[in-house]
């Protein structure tokens, strides 16, 4: 027996969006490094479609060059051979129903080619409004049907919908085809080994699960900041903004694992059933606590690292007069046993002081009355981060007595970073994630009922704001820390953000 994971089985991933830039930046990479780690079957073949026309070899050739352009690794030649002899590409009109027929006979001839035995993976990385069109004609094609032990698997990138309306519909429209089984709805962040490390944290230590509560813990931040405009991404954004962006999606991932119960089994609905009864008992919003405990903003002119910066209006694509928020921070509580009374603060944004994807567990503070009439009177909470990017690690902020004739306490921190401990392949997330949709492992996809909850928290927030009808948002400065607001929405409970900066 072996503690090595070991390669997938054999099958063909298609790639809808292959000439796009989450196939370059993300998905090949992540498929060479699989290769790197010996997680890719030899009975491996994958197929791109785009509407762009292009031979296999320019396909590939492409590939390679943007594959050299944006990796900072050395890319051996052989494992790079290997992985492109394996790739074939086709253009088509994905609402043509003989873009399917073709692709039906490219998947034939891999299953001969290649001999991966009429296991499909069709990876959706097209725009949203794709998504259901894509899949009837997969349905049609009977490219979805699974028989003779053959597996056909849909993965499914975000958004998921755009309010609770949308995600229902588009729920419903995928599962007219296929089997709640067969659709992988994608969050990268679940992929990073931090996030995953949360689970082992806090159910395989003793230590830490008892005083994962109410009784320990005075409250919870969740910080998902990006250092990065909206650059030439305006379009979209502008119609989205940062709350559908963010919160539905990578914001309530991290909620659901920090609060989760212990699941019964590391099973994909045993965990996914313990998130759900999270997000279920997530106080919902009215359009007055909306008011009082949402802030939304968006970044105006600043500097970053001493450049100037454009304001968010700037940006290509979007509207002069935007109202479209690039930032939302937000109080939530969750009213169940373990956590009453417990607030978490989540708030994410873009064209702040840093990039930093942060957990911070503040634990109550310890009586005083022992070091009442020293300098040590007044104590600093203890907390707990775990960081998730730029570094992933995790760390235990607490007071030791700094040395001298004094009572003096003085902060002191236990730092692990998996970079010191742990040997790793290159690695962005990804490679986790298509090797569970390889090997049918759901546990870190959302299952249909995780994603309507999260929108039914969302949607009174997005009503209030529709009938607000304002004609002007807060602004900060690009490169801050964020919109004066956003304090004091905190401060109001004689609470502090943590800086942004995410130097664990």
């Amino acid at each position: 027996m072996t503690d090595e994971p070991r390669p997938a089985g054999p099958c063909s991933l298609v790639i809808f969006g292959a000439s796009g830039d989450l196939t370059k930046r993300l998905l090949i990479p992540a498929l060479y490094h699989l290769k790197r780690s010996h997680l890719l079957p030899e009975e491996f073949a994958l197929i791109g479609i785009s509407r762009a026309e292009l031979s296999d070899e320019e396909f590939r050739s492409g590939i390679a060059d943007s594959l050299r352009e944006l990796s900072h690794e050395h890319i051996d030649a052989a494992d790079w051979s290997w992985l492109a002899s394996r790739m074939r590409y086709m253009s088509g009109d994905l609402g043509n129903p003989a873009t399917y027929e073709r692709l039906k006979a490219l998947l034939r001839s891999s299953d001969v080619d290649h001999r991966t035995g009429g296991n499909y993976l069709f990876y959706l990385a097209i725009p949203a409004t794709e998504f259901a069109k894509v899949v009837q004609q997969l349905g049609t094609a009977g490219l979805t049907r699974q028989e003779n032990d053959q597996w056909r698997r849909v993965v499914v990138e975000k958004p998921f919908g755009t309010d609770l309306a949308s995600a229902k519909e588009l729920n419903r429209l995928l599962l007219q085809v296929l089997g709640e089984d067969q659709i992988y709805r994608i969050d990268h962040y679940l992929g990073k080994e931090t996030v995953q490390n949360l689970m082992v944290f806090r159910f395989a230590n003793g230590l830490f699960e008892p005083i994962w509560n109410r009784d320990h813990i005075d409250h919870v931040q969740i910080t998902v900041s990006e250092s990065l405009t909206v650059e030439r991404r305006g379009r979209y954004y502008d119609a989205t903004g940062a709350l559908r962006d963010m919160v539905p999606s990578h914001m309530f991932q991290l909620l659901t694992l920090t609060a989760m119960e212990p699941p019964t089994c590391f099973d994909a609905d045993a965990s996914r059933n313990e998130k759900s009864k999270v997000l279920d008992a997530v106080r919902r919003f009215t359009a007055e606590t909306a008011r009082q405990n949402v802030v939304r903003a968006q970044y105006g002119p600043g500097a970053m690292e001493g450049k100037p910066v454009d304001g968010y209006r700037e940006a290509p694509d979007v509207a002069p007069n935007s109202l479209t928020e690039t930032y939302v921070a937000m109080k939530l509580t969750i009213e169940n046993w373990r956590w009453a009374g417990v607030p978490f603060y989540l708030r994410t944004g873009k064209s702040l002081a840093a990039k930093c994807s942060e957990i911070v567990i503040q634990f109550k503070q310890a009586p005083l009355t022992l070091f009442h009439g020293t300098p040590a009177e007044r104590l600093v909470p203890n907390d707990l981060t775990v960081s998730i990017q730029p570094h992933e690690g995790i760390c235990l902020r607490f007071g030791a007595k700094i040395p001298g004739q004094l009572m003096r306490i003085g902060d002191v921190e236990m730092k692990f970073k998996y970079d010191d401990y742990f040997q790793a392949e290159p690695s962005n997330g990804y490679e986790t994630l298509l090797y569970d949709c390889m090997t049918g492992d759901a546990n870190l996809f959302q299952r249909a009922d995780n994603i309507e909850s999260g929108w039914r928290i969302v949607q009174p927030i997005l009503d209030a704001w529709a009938a607000e009808r304002i004609n002007q948002i807060p602004i900060y400065s690009s490169g801050s820390e964020g919109p004066a607001e956003a304090d004091a929405l905190i401060e109001r409970d004689a609470r502090q953000w943590r800086p942004i900066g995410c130097k664990n």
